[in-house]
């Protein structure tokens, strides 16, 4: 049985992002409820609206984190929760972000970890924590490259790369993205090693590109997130998608149903929950798509036909726990993803 009953009240940050409000409908459809964080009414207040329609009144409330970097910034808002899923990231990719050419980003990463879990720590009522981690903790995407990634796999290319000695520029962005993930999921790590008699069991989530269907279209599908390669892809044709490498995709259902059974299931202690379900390469997405939209015109086909040919031995343990908790036979697949993640589009 889980420590964690239905009806018990959870913690989701960043309820208003991609991934973020997936993880809140999760909660919600598995019985339980949900305080969500956004940092703004602004920006929040539709996503009380989705859910108080779909779930009904009393089910989801709202509360404002302006500044998530801010020491005790969720000490608030944690209150009376049973379960912090740990979503929000003050940092995200785009390669347009200034501020990713220097690994000076990464401690503000890492100190507003440490923060959450000291207010989990010091919140009596939190009795499981997870955090959402990203596949660049594991490793960087390296086409055509054979490997295999474990849970004991740490991304410490990455670290090297990013606090390597300046100049600082555009390249450097993707390692010092990676760099953050990694030293954020290490930071809890050593954070459970060094309070043993925490009253909460952790565990992370490592999801790749994130698939699927928007929540709202009209808050979400402007960008920030991956799911957006896709719908700007569709809309646009391959463009800055070149330069993204092959690697896994996830479903964003199935990653949020991850964070659900990593919080909730008690046979699910201490670990990394790896949310790869299958490689992808660009050419691969314009087949499916030309064959869910046969009168769309798409991109031709890139010249560069590179797979990734990592392989994830964790895959089958996350299975394992999509079976066991909701009865899934496996990861929804590359097509119901992109089937779902465009059927907002004419």
């Amino acid at each position: 049985m889980s420590d964690i009953s239905k009806g018990s009240l959870i913690l989701v940050t960043g309820a208003n992002g991609f991934i973020g409000s997936h993880v809140v409908d999760q909660f919600l459809a598995a019985g339980y409820k949900v305080r969500g964080t956004a940092r703004s009414e602004t920006k929040g207040g539709w996503v009380k609206e989705i859910f108080e329609k779909k779930y009904g009144p009393g089910k989801f409330e709202l509360a404002i984190v302006p500044h998530m970097d801010q020491k005790g910034a969720f000490d608030e808002a944690m209150k009376g929760t049973a379960g912090v899923a740990h979503v929000a990231a003050n940092l995200v990719y785009d390669a347009a972000t200034e501020k990713l050419s220097s690994p000076a980003v990464i401690p503000e990463v890492t100190a507003t970890v440490k923060d959450i879990l000291e207010s989990a720590a010091a919140t009596p009522s939190v009795k499981r924590f997870v955090m959402t981690s990203s596949s660049t903790a594991a490793t960087n995407p390296k086409p055509g490259v054979k490997f295999t990634i474990k849970d004991t796999t740490w991304n410490q290319e990455a670290i090297d790369a990013a606090w390597a000695p300046p100049p600082y520029n555009a390249e450097r962005r993707w390692d010092v993205y990676g760099a953050s993930k990694t030293q954020a999921e290490q930071e809890l790590w050593k954070f459970i090693r060094e309070h043993k008699d925490i009253g909460f069991v952790a565990n992370t989530v490592l999801p790749n590109g994130n698939f699927g269907p928007f929540l709202s279209p009209e808050h979400q599908a402007g960008g920030g997130s991956t799911a957006t390669w896709i719908s700007n892809l569709y809309k646009d044709g391959l463009t800055y998608q070149k330069d993204i490498p092959p690697q896994y995709f996830v479903d964003v259902r199935d990653n949020a149903r991850l964070h659900v059974a990593a919080l909730t299931d008690p046979a699910i202690q201490n670990e990394r929950v790896f949310a790869f379900a299958e490689p992808f390469n660009w050419n691969d997405v314009l087949h499916i798509l030309r064959k869910l939209r046969p009168n769309h015109k798409f991109s031709p086909d890139m010249e560069n036909d590179v797979k990734d040919l990592s392989i994830v031995a964790p895959h089958a343990r996350a299975e394992e726990i999509l079976k066991n908790n909701f009865g899934q036979k496996g990861f929804i697949s590359l097509e119901e993803s992109l089937k779902a993640n465009i059927a907002h589009l004419d």
